[in-house]
């Protein structure tokens, strides 16, 4: 008892940070991921940019959010409910892809018809997207691309949803974007042709989910 009492009623560790995250055994970082083929690996520099880039995204979105989500639309967009996962599917990527049609008729070169080849994620139609939609949209396009193959329209689109999400992150939100990571490596690692944008895109995708959603320091490991 007399030891006890002259014990301080709170202690402080003095914990180097450092040296614990050398020892982490558990991380939320993106696991499963595919390394990127030889001579395709980002480096640390072009991350770090893409990630400034990205946070200034968001937080003009943020700033300017009310600004865009009073603009009207155009009468021809018509968003889905949130639960319309075929409809939202139809609206980001369009219906010619979403049918896996490929061929334009002579009529379809006269303008953009946005029902055929899908909206852009333009902000005054992010901005109206609540985070439940945002999560759903990001669900829905997701599950679309373990099955398709990855097109500048969902490329896009993720970006832009990605843009939308808010920290800290829900936990189906965060199980998403790891999911997004490894697919987005799977993709690039069967790349045939070794397409330098495509695989840029995909570099872009699994950069954002590990260095910028993800709070630990993963500067040491590759993306």
């Amino acid at each position: 008892r007399i030891e006890a009492a002259r014990c301080p009623d709170v202690v402080v560790a003095q914990i180097d940070p450092k040296k614990l995250r050398k020892k982490q055994t558990v991380s939320i970082s993106i696991s499963g991921c595919q390394p990127a083929p030889e001579g395709y690996s980002p480096t640390l520099k072009w991350q770090q940019q893409q990630v400034a880039s990205f946070s200034a995204v968001r937080q003009s979105l943020n700033k300017h959010r009310n600004h865009w989500r009073s603009q009207n639309l155009d009468s021809n967009v018509n968003m889905p409910k949130s639960e319309d996962e075929e409809g939202w599917k139809k609206f980001c990527l369009g219906e010619r892809l979403y049918s896996e049609i490929d061929v334009l008729s002579d009529n379809e070169n006269l303008g953009i018809d946005y029902i055929k080849v899908g909206f852009p994620p333009l902000l005054s139609i992010v901005s109206r997207m609540s985070q439940a939609t945002v999560t759903s949209v990001l669900e829905y396009l997701i599950t679309w691309f373990g099955e398709k193959k990855f097109t500048p329209e969902l490329g896009r689109w993720l970006y832009a949803l990605l843009a939308c999400l808010e920290k800290p992150l829900l936990p189906e939100a965060h199980s998403l974007i790891r999911q997004l990571a490894r697919r987005c490596s799977e993709v690039r690692l069967l790349e045939e042709n070794k397409n330098e944008e495509q695989i840029s895109a995909l570099n872009l995708i699994i950069c954002l989910v590990s260095r910028y959603f993800d709070q630990r320091d993963l500067a040491d490991e590759p993306s």
